[in-house]
């Protein structure tokens, strides 16, 4: 049976990098024997806000989300792996990946049980940061990133088996930038059918 992998992109523009990397993302999915949904928040039009019907209720963790809610739930629910490609900025998530997070990965469902149900997962933070590497962490964004990601929202979640990767300089660093994410997939992904890789 094929794995399959939600990719989550969080980037206005179709021809920016983050849109770029993604894709490329999709395309090294696919030759590692995948299936992919690509969830495009941006064009799917996902509305960041959290209303009444999508908060938490600490006393009723079977509550019944709205039915947007429970459609993003389900394409979770569906991946073996999960890759979210997003531009940095103020050194955290975009508001629409941020709210994706508050609405979808809600409680009950992403936490709050005794048995996780995202646990068997696989999830893959693709960041894309304008700073250097060496800013970034002089800065200690680096590890606070990492912090925030893999051990606040996948292990929280149950995902112990979490990557937080960044691709730094993109704005100036043009192909590089595609090399540099190249690599954190060659890391992350398992070599395609037929093909052995020299990392593992």
């Amino acid at each position: 049976m094929k794995q399959h992998a939600l990719l989550v992109l969080a980037h206005p523009r179709g021809d920016s990098l983050t849109a770029q990397i993604a894709h490329r993302t999709r395309e090294r999915l696919a030759a590692a024997g995948y299936t992919v949904d690509l969830l495009d928040l941006y064009a799917e039009d996902f509305d960041p806000r959290t209303g009444p019907e999508d908060e938490p209720d600490w006393t009723d963790r079977e509550k019944q989300y709205s039915p947007e809610v429970r459609a993003h739930m389900d394409r979770i629910d569906a991946a073996d792996t999960l890759v979210v490609v997003f531009p940095v900025w103020w050194f955290g998530l975009p508001a629409i990946l941020k709210g994706w997070i508050d609405r979808v990965w809600n409680y009950g469902f992403a936490y709050g049980r005794s048995r996780p149900r995202l646990s068997a997962k696989r999830m893959l933070w693709l960041g894309l940061s304008s700073y250097s590497h060496e800013q970034f962490a002089q800065l200690g964004w680096d590890s606070l990133l990492d912090r925030q990601l893999r051990v606040g929202i996948s292990e929280f979640c149950g995902i112990d088996d979490a990557t937080v990767s960044l691709v730094h300089n993109s704005l100036s660093a043009g192909p590089q930038a595609l090399t540099t994410a190249d690599a954190t997939l060659t890391d992350f992904l398992p070599p395609p059918p037929g093909t052995e890789s020299p990392t593992r």
